[in-house]
């Protein structure tokens, strides 16, 4: 098989390569997240506060879904990382294909149980009756693209573990493109509500996932497989299920987490509901940069890891958290100064109580966003390692801590809405106090 080597990250320089591979991770990232993010504006500035509620309380069951399969993806990119780097081209061609028809059909099957039981899990989350007519139209149109979302993820992080970071983001910048002005048109245009905003998200992601599988298929000789397409390989599939269902699984817990906050805040009115909704997307963009990192961190270690190069991983992850440090300097400063005009973006003028909810609450966790810094740090060490249980143990200790500390604050204590921030850090810090004794036990052997 004639292997296209696309970055080789076990010899040479370490930092300046690790930042070169997290930048294209992080705007990809992004530009994803704008997909989310542009809905919310739209809908909060052209159709009202009611639609901007149903999109967001809709948002932790979407995700779920999202990130199960992302997390799937994840999982089996960390095996090809490995096996890239240990430079064994057969398995890593079996690799993939079983992961593809394996994925394929789960994705399908979660597709239709999804679609099915829209309106069931929205009850189950206390969505008010006057908004869960349009959040499950908008859910259900969003499920209906799940394939489409499940092959660009597999094909983005097969590329990634082969350390191409930069062709992912290109397909995704057109991508998020056509979604803002797919959402312009049905929305504004068109006044297709809730329901336009879900089918342009769909429309972009399906033309995101073409691109790059034409991509693969023209440039990448080593994934070019033709008909090893259909080779399942039973013995790779039991591996890749314990990665990624371990992967999916921490993706997954971190948000029923959040679903069940979202549950508590759904009792709160709908004003609390759409400030809630927005800072939110704002801590989306703020942390996914930092999990990219880590990210990125993983690629690097798992590859090295395959080729036994010891030294590297150690240096790789002390570039790592440098990386996390900076980047985090800069964000916290942009949600402190900037939280008045974040908020504004999303919001009508007059809905000034949403606003205020929300300044409250990015002005308090901009200064916490240094503890997932390391929290994400660490985790990208031991996916890289493979060492995926710990990951999934310390992101269910996290949510457990910070559901504990929602309950407390804003169920018993009835503290102001702001309170929710302080929930965070007190996920961060159980976190951290899990992680860190195991993080000083591996590297020694390291």
């Amino acid at each position: 098989m004639g292997a296209q080597v696309k970055k080789d990250m076990t010899t040479g320089r370490i930092t300046l390569p690790l930042v070169a591979f997290t930048i294209p991770l992080v705007l990809g990232n992004l530009f994803q997240l704008t997909y989310n993010a542009v809905d919310s504006v739209i809908v909060g500035q052209y159709v009202g506060e009611g639609a901007l509620a149903a999109v967001g309380t809709s948002a932790p069951i979407m995700n779920i879904a999202l990130l199960f399969i992302s997390g799937l993806c994840m999982g089996a990119s960390i095996l090809m990382s490995s096996q890239y780097g240990a430079k064994d081209y057969e398995l890593l061609s079996r690799q993939v294909s079983t992961t593809f028809l394996a994925g394929c059909g789960f994705s399908v099957f979660f597709s239709i149980c999804t679609m099915v039981l829209a309106t069931p899990l929205l009850r189950l989350i206390q969505v008010p009756e006057e908004i869960i007519g349009e959040a499950g139209v908008y859910l259900r149109i969003i499920f209906l693209g799940l394939l489409f979302t499940f092959i660009y993820n597999f094909l983005a992080n097969t590329l990634r573990a082969l350390g191409d970071s930069k062709t992912p983001l290109y397909f995704l910048m057109i991508s998020a493109v056509l979604n803002i002005a797919g959402d312009l048109l049905m929305v504004v245009v068109f006044r297709l509500g809730v329901m336009g905003s879900a089918v342009s998200t769909v429309i972009s992601q399906a033309f995101s996932c073409l691109l790059c599988a034409v991509y693969i298929s023209r440039k990448i000789p080593l994934l070019n497989l033709g008909r090893k397409w259909l080779v399942f390989d039973k013995k790779l599939l039991g591996k890749t299920i314990s990665y990624g269902s371990t992967s999916a699984m921490q993706q997954v817990c971190l948000q029923v987490g959040k679903t069940a906050i979202q549950a508590m805040v759904n009792t709160r009115g709908v004003s609390v509901m759409a400030a809630f909704t927005v800072v939110n997307r704002v801590d989306d963009f703020a942390y996914t940069p930092q999990q990219n990192i880590g990210h990125a961190m993983t690629t690097f270690i798992a590859q090295n890891k395959g080729a036994g190069h010891q030294e590297r991983i150690r240096k790789g992850f002390q570039s790592g958290l440098f990386i996390e440090v900076i980047y985090t300097i800069f964000i916290c400063a942009v949600i402190f100064f900037g939280a008045p005009f974040i908020m504004g973006l999303f919001t009508e003028s007059q809905e000034a109580e949403v606003v205020d909810l929300g300044v409250s609450y990015l002005q308090r966790i901009a200064f916490m966003y240094f503890l997932p810094a390391f929290t994400n740090g660490i985790q990208g060490f031991f996916r890289g390692m493979g060492d995926l249980k710990v990951t999934l143990y310390s992101t269910t200790m996290n949510m457990l801590g910070r559901v504990a500390a929602v309950v407390v604050m804003l169920m018993i204590c009835s503290m102001e809405f702001a309170s929710l921030s302080w929930a965070n850090l007190v996920g961060w810090i159980v976190m951290l106090l899990f992680e860190v004794p195991l993080l000083v036990r591996q590297l020694k052997k390291v």
